[in-house]
């Protein structure tokens, strides 16, 4: 049962779950629930592995190990490619020029999958939730940040260059077509 345990604690990520909880999603009792993370908790220690599993004020996660932190903190202090693949630069064109846009709108526009993309700019702090739009499911809208305008060098949105007046050339033309601003020494 401790293979089921970790999927749901995975899944719960940060948030973790009490144990009640835990009973209630593996239809155990507390008492069977509570022998369970146990189990999975010595799993883990004999594994010496990257993980273990907690309990902090009531609520099993799983967490780090504390003698990797230096790892972590290397990994998050790491510079990251400034790099932008195609798609994230279809996808940050839109935004810019369609803002405030959802996704579903975005895909409508490209014609394919744009969640990892989406991602990733939102990542970069280039694009960022500015609100919900109504209706059905209440999709999250996107807008650039102050970052996409830093990055590329622009004042204001204004500063975007005009699109094309015909679409059909519109739809030929990389829309995206500035390149982020060299660093100012």
């Amino acid at each position: 049962m401790t293979g089921p345990l970790e999927a749901v604690l995975f899944a719960a990520g940060s948030d973790g779950l009490s144990l009640v909880e835990i009973a209630d999603v593996l239809q155990l009792s507390t008492d069977e629930a509570l022998q369970v993370c146990r189990e999975l908790q010595d799993q883990y220690r004999d594994r010496n592995g990257g993980i273990e599993l907690v309990e902090l004020a009531g609520v099993w996660q799983l967490v780090t190990r504390p003698e990797h932190a230096m790892y972590l903190r290397k990994l998050a202090t790491a510079p990251t490619s400034s790099h932008l693949s195609n798609a994230a630069l279809e996808v940050l064109a839109i935004v810019a020029y369609r803002q405030p846009i959802s996704r579903i709108e975005i895909e409508a526009i490209r014609g394919v999958q744009s969640d990892r993309a989406v991602q990733t700019l939102v990542h970069r702090q280039l694009i960022a939730e500015v609100g919900r739009q109504e209706g059905p499911g209440r999709p999250i809208l996107y807008g650039t940040t102050p970052t996409f305008l830093q990055t590329f060098g622009l004042r204001s949105l204004e500063d975007l260059p005009p699109l094309p007046e015909e679409p059909e050339i519109a739809q030929d033309l990389n829309l995206f077509q500035l390149t982020p601003a060299l660093p100012r020494d």
